[in-house]
């Protein structure tokens, strides 16, 4: 489908034929618009014939929160579903992990891993974070184009990605390539078929089942995997669930921050005089990360499968219905955000947004994303007075990742 049908449908289609997961509607940046529809006719939307088959689409910030605190009715378990529209235990691309965990086996695993964000670690995080933002950002070309997506948001993640995991720096770049595979969608170009996505996963389980083994024989490291190995709660976990946590680990370090921080680009451009008001008032900086997460919303849905029958609002969803939590309508829904299509350093309930989700799988690296975003800016304002988005950007054909795959931009001399 393209831009013109997309338009046609959401000024004709019935509100009940509406189906908003499609992956050619995020790239081409209409389902924002979309999900303006469904919060104002239909909030508690059922799709009956979804490219992805049947779904609720939640797309109020009231709802999706009180579904995100109450597991016991709304699962996330990988046996019951999983957390992706996508997800199913059947297939071989989708694995266990304790963000596809219930109470609680949930927290048991969760609290082996908190540790790595303590405010010791990050402390040392944050030195090592600028160090590299000052690197990354002195050996960008000047007054030539160049993909802000590949010299900026990828490498940084990488390093901070390998960092956190115990991974060699000199293959950063493999983590990336492997959290893409994972969240692709069979029949993108990278990964036609369901095969050629798992021979890829395969190169990253065979690495990290080598680097399971030394930490298993020497735990008293301080990054992830060693702590998974010294974790009386994860030691003796079936290779399923540590190929699971692995990946869980590496999407959620990825994808989050790289979208994150392409998307300030892309916000900063769109909205210049943010740009010059955070100039003017530094103060401002501890706002950027949260307006930056409603903004963008680097994950834009997760899933949860309802365990009884339950009524929201006036629509009753059935026992083992898929239900889709859309967070990037929760975070422009106009109730809760004033002018929420609008990019606002002084928005003043900004962290109300969901983008790390709420309650017990709010995402347990947010901190790491929040030095991030900060620190990189903070170096970006020392250097260059803008950033010139060269091309419209390029946005990921997913109804999962919400971000860009390309964006060309230049640094004026």
């Amino acid at each position: 489908m393209n831009a013109t049908t997309f338009e046609t449908d959401l000024r004709t289609l019935p509100i009940d034929a509406i189906d908003v997961a499609q992956p050619e509607l995020f790239k081409l940046g209409f389902a924002p618009r979309y999900f303006e529809r469904l919060r104002r006719e239909a909030p508690v939307h059922y799709c009956a014939n979804g490219l992805y088959g049947a779904y609720w689409s939640i797309t109020q910030h009231r709802d999706i929160e009180a579904i995100e605190l109450d597991p016991e009715t709304f699962s996330s378990d990988h046996l019951n579903g999983g957390i992706t529209i996508t997800s199913d235990p059947a297939e071989p691309q989708f694995f266990p992990s304790f963000i596809a965990m219930d109470p609680p086996r949930h927290a048991d695993q969760r609290k082996v891993v908190a540790p790595a964000f303590s405010p010791d670690r990050l402390r040392l995080l944050a030195r090592r974070l600028r160090l590299w933002s000052e690197e990354i950002l002195d050996q960008l070309p000047i007054g030539e184009a160049f993909d802000w997506v590949d010299r900026v948001s990828i490498e940084l993640t990488a390093r901070t990605l390998a960092l956190l995991l115990g991974f060699p720096q000199e293959r950063c770049r493999d983590l990336i390539r492997w959290s893409e595979a994972t969240v692709a969608l069979p029949g993108s170009p990278a990964f036609p078929t369901v095969a050629d996505k798992l021979r890829v996963m395969q190169e990253c389980f065979a690495a990290f089942d080598a680097i399971w083994e030394q930490r298993l024989n020497d735990p008293s490291g301080d990054d992830l995997i060693s702590m998974l190995a010294s974790g009386a709660q994860t030691r003796g976990m079936p290779r399923a669930e540590l190929h699971g946590n692995i990946l869980l680990l590496i999407v959620g370090g990825n994808d989050t921050s790289r979208s994150a921080i392409s998307g300030s680009v892309v916000a900063f451009d769109r909205f210049p005089e943010e740009l010059t008001k955070l100039r003017k008032h530094p103060e401002l900086m501890s706002g950027l990360t949260p307006e930056i997460l409603r903004w963008q919303t680097p994950v834009a849905h997760m899933r949860r499968t309802a365990m009884r029958d339950v009524t929201l609002g006036d629509r009753t969803i059935g026992k083992g219905d898929k239900v889709i939590l859309w967070y990037l309508s929760g975070n422009r829904d106009e109730g809760v955000f004033e002018r929420a299509e609008r990019f606002d350093l002084s928005r003043p309930n900004a962290r109300r947004h969901l983008s790390f989700g709420a309650g017990i799988h709010r995402c347990v690296g947010a901190r790491v994303a929040d030095l991030q975003i900060k620190i990189l800016w903070e170096e970006i304002l020392k250097r260059f007075e803008r950033i010139e988005i060269c091309h419209p950007p390029v946005r990921s054909a997913s109804t999962f990742i919400h971000g860009y795959t390309e964006l060309v931009v230049k640094i004026p001399g």
